[in-house]
């Protein structure tokens, strides 16, 4: 095997006589350098798009979530808070009232989610920071911040006395109604602050103090719609997820921020999976050269494989020269284009070459893994094509 290596670099880095067989090697490096050069670039960028799509709801979402099993509350006493508060992996939590509401401001209607939040919901969330005009909710005040897209529906402006927003919310209950005010409780608030974090939220959530929200929704002290939890950096979210099931007795569900955004999670993997697929298919059809130019190969060293097997070279030995030759071929061509990847993404990352807006660089990402991939991809598929064109050997030499 040491032979047929060493003969196959030989061969590798040798100029043919025939300026033919020269362009082939020359176009089949080019199309390998550029296969793997375009898949890492690909990766790279939805690696970038990944992270920015996900930054979004980082912001918002906790490391975890703790939800009814069933129905729309549950209830926390003090025992459980006070085991919540010793847990040495839980650095804080905070309790959320959740529910549909009909926002009207000035004869404007538009539905929402009323998210009553305590004091502690800021130190989990980035919420605050998003909040762009105005302020953040103060304790027990009547008081609410309006996503971004909600106050332009509403064409609502922070501390606009000249009217107040109203909520409500229906009723529960059976039976007939007869007059359509007995079907809603309603409550008036001061818009005191516009965030913005994106498009599907900014036009979801309308946040309160949660004591505005438990007298709206008529809940007790300590009913809640979820806890949301901040774990220490170091905390396993396995162990903490267990940990928080057995203190509520299984009567809840805990979920991550993957589980919490599944559908996101899903979409994203699977557009990587597809694009991946897409360049592979390139890659593979570019790998045609390396077959095509190393079945030139054989024929034109034909007269040099018979002088090998005459020194005593076995068929399969010589089978193997060019099988290393195709392979090598691949191999080089595959780190030259992921050297010139990486050399494209960090110019994109240091330079920002390319915008999406004037303000917003696109996302790139360098992930080690990306590089594993791109490697592995281009060397399996080259070993795999130098195989196929190294089987013309046997054939030559009858």
């Amino acid at each position: 095997m040491n032979v047929s290596f060493y003969i196959a670099k030989r061969y590798l880095f040798s100029k043919s006589s025939n300026t033919a067989i020269n362009i082939i090697t020359w176009i089949a490096s080019v199309g390998v350098i550029a296969g793997a050069l375009s898949l890492f670039v690909v990766l790279s960028a939805f690696a970038g798009l990944k992270e920015f799509s996900l930054s979004f709801t980082n912001k918002f979402d906790p490391d975890l979530k703790v939800l009814p099993a069933s129905g729309k509350y549950f209830k926390v006493d003090s025992f459980q808070k006070a085991q919540l508060q010793k847990h040495k992996d839980i650095a804080l939590y905070s309790e959320v009232i959740e529910e549909r509401v009909l926002l009207s401001f000035k004869s404007k209607n538009t539905p929402a989610f009323i998210k009553g939040v305590d004091t502690t919901f800021p130190a989990i969330s980035e919420i605050k920071n998003a909040v762009f005009l105005g302020q953040w909710l103060e304790e027990d005040a009547y008081q609410v911040v309006l996503g971004n897209d909600l106050s332009r529906k509403l064409s609502a402006g922070v501390r606009d006395y000249s009217g107040l927003l109203s909520l409500y919310v229906p009723k529960p209950g059976k039976g007939q109604i007869l007059n359509v005010k007995d079907a809603f409780r309603a409550a008036n608030a001061t818009v005191v602050g516009i965030y913005s974090i994106n498009e599907e939220l900014d036009k979801k959530y309308v946040f309160t103090d949660i004591g505005f929200a438990r007298n709206l929704l008529q809940l007790s002290e300590n009913e809640v719609s979820a806890l949301e939890v901040k774990v220490s950096p170091s905390a396993d979210l396995f162990s903490v997820r267990n940990d928080l099931e057995a203190i509520f007795k299984q009567k809840v569900e805990v979920k991550d921020r993957i589980q919490l955004n599944d559908s996101l999670y899903k979409m994203l993997n699977t557009e990587n999976l597809a694009v991946y697929l897409i360049f592979t298919l390139v890659i593979i059809i570019a790998l045609f050269n390396v077959i095509g130019s190393i079945i030139m190969a054989v024929l034109e060293k034909q007269q040099n494989s018979k002088t090998l097997l005459n020194l005593g070279l076995t068929k399969t030995e010589i089978q193997r020269i060019f099988f290393f030759q195709g392979g090598l071929m691949s191999v080089a061509g595959g780190v030259v284009g992921l050297l010139l990847g990486v050399l494209v993404v960090l110019s994109q990352l240091y330079f920002e070459w390319i915008m999406i807006t004037p303000s917003l660089a696109y996302p790139v990402k360098l992930e080690f893994i990306n590089v594993l991939i791109v490697f592995l991809t281009i060397s399996s598929l080259g070993f795999l094509a130098s195989y196929i064109s190294s089987q013309t050997v046997k054939r030559s030499l009858r």
